[in-house]
């Protein structure tokens, strides 16, 4: 058997961690409308309670994200992997303040939006990844 190692842990935590982040916004976002025929406040509940895992998801993925960075040689990588890290970042940085936008928005405009904008970016963010590791 293969030994576990401190790069299979830090991967596989922020491996996890996206799964929650990532794949928790896309399944709200699935069931919100079967959510709100239970009640008007049952979406709203819900997103609540997502809300205790994914922000902590959330600081695993940033968490793991730098020490996979201090793992790299980054500044003898290509120009083309750089900029790709660089706008890996940035999506990384809008999925969390639409996030946040999200959590704290008073209408239907701006939490559809925020929301939407979130996951969007967090897909962004979770391709990228596969482009930078693969």
């Amino acid at each position: 058997m293969l030994p576990l190692t401190a790069d299979t842990v830090r991967l596989s935590l922020h491996v996890l961690a996206a799964t929650v982040w990532v794949g928790g916004q896309l399944t709200l976002a699935g069931l919100v409308p079967g959510l709100r025929a239970l009640g008007d406040d049952v979406p709203r509940t819900v997103a609540r309670r997502f809300q205790r895992i994914a922000w902590p998801a959330f600081a695993v993925l940033v968490a793991t994200g730098v020490w996979n960075l201090l793992e790299l040689p980054v500044g003898d990588l290509s120009t083309d992997w750089q900029v790709t890290l660089f706008v890996k970042l940035t999506v990384v940085a809008l999925s969390g303040v639409a996030a946040a936008v999200h959590a704290g928005a008073r209408s239907r405009a701006v939490l559809a939006a925020a929301g939407a904008l979130s996951g969007l970016a967090a897909v962004a963010a979770l391709v990228l990844g596969i482009m930078l590791h693969g």
